[in-house]
């Protein structure tokens, strides 16, 4: 299960502070958009998910957003974070999250990938040796495959709450 384990499980986005982050020895941050910042399909972020990036750039840290999401959709969610963005980044193979460090200036080793799906960001993650957040996803999809990857998840999700609680 390593491939599939997160490095930190957390609520929500605005749950990692500078202090984790530090922990982490982290200092770039990949963020998904769908149940990491807004509800899929949303224009609109998350509660104070644009002021939690501003602080944390603010301290220093450089962020990117990285979606499976076609250009017309991510493209205006970064602007309202002022985020540079990839989109149909094709997770969770490892060469767009190689190139999202690179562009931040910061090796894999010193980044952050944070989003809501097992298979997709914490796999990828893993896949381009970088440190991640599992995130509980706040909507649940329709499709059919979204549900049979979240029944997928669940084990990952029950080690991941047990290993915090034991913290």
């Amino acid at each position: 299960m390593p491939l599939i384990s997160p490095t930190v499980a957390l609520n929500k986005v605005t749950d990692i502070t500078p202090r984790l982050l530090e922990k982490l020895n982290v200092e770039a941050i990949l963020l998904d958009v769908d149940n990491t910042l807004a509800f899929p399909g949303s224009q609109k972020p998350f509660t104070g998910t644009v002021e939690w990036s501003r602080k944390l750039r603010d301290d220093g840290y450089r962020m990117i957003i990285m979606s499976n999401n076609f250009r017309r959709r991510v493209q205006p969610f970064a602007l309202q974070y002022g985020l540079p963005f990839i989109a149909t980044s094709m997770k969770p193979l490892p060469m767009a999250f190689g190139y999202a460090a690179n562009f931040l200036g910061a090796s894999r080793e010193r980044s952050l990938v944070v989003g809501d799906q097992v298979f997709t960001d914490i796999l990828g993650a893993n896949l381009a040796r970088m440190k991640s957040v599992l995130l509980v996803p706040p909507a649940q999809e329709d499709s059919i495959s979204f549900r049979i990857r979240r029944c997928m998840e669940r084990p990952v999700r029950r080690k991941a709450q047990r290993k915090r609680k034991v913290k």
